[in-house]
């Protein structure tokens, strides 16, 4: 079966996963006890149904295109990704939102423009 590392940025500290074609980035992260959510969300959250923007990552590379409205609205916007609406279908860089309280704060760059 095809995998994919997914390297795993948290502050200062680098973890890789080794993650199947096709798998769920927010799940994959949750298997590996590594947490997209800040500690209010922690158990306040969607359960990764996309509708609640808790489980935000930002990407170093590999990026895919966001496909989920939401995840749309988030890229135009300059906030971190959903990694509950994130396919991992290649090899990528994310980082884990340290300094957020639930959402994380918005980037003055963005690079998608929401049709």
């Amino acid at each position: 079966m095809e995998t994919h590392d997914v390297k795993v940025l948290i502050d200062e500290q680098t973890q890789v996963l080794t993650v199947q074609h096709g798998a769920n980035l927010r799940q994959s992260l949750l298997v590996a006890r590594i947490s997209p959510y800040s500690a209010m969300t922690q158990s306040l959250n969607c359960g990764g149904r996309g509708i609640c923007a808790t489980c935000g990552i930002r990407f170093e590379a590999g990026e895919p295109a966001p496909t989920h409205w939401h995840d749309k609205l988030a890229a135009a916007g300059g906030y971190p990704r959903l990694s509950c609406q994130i396919t991992v279908e290649q090899d990528m860089t994310i980082r884990i939102v340290t300094d957020k309280v639930v959402w994380g704060r918005r980037l003055r760059s963005h690079r998608y423009i929401v049709d």
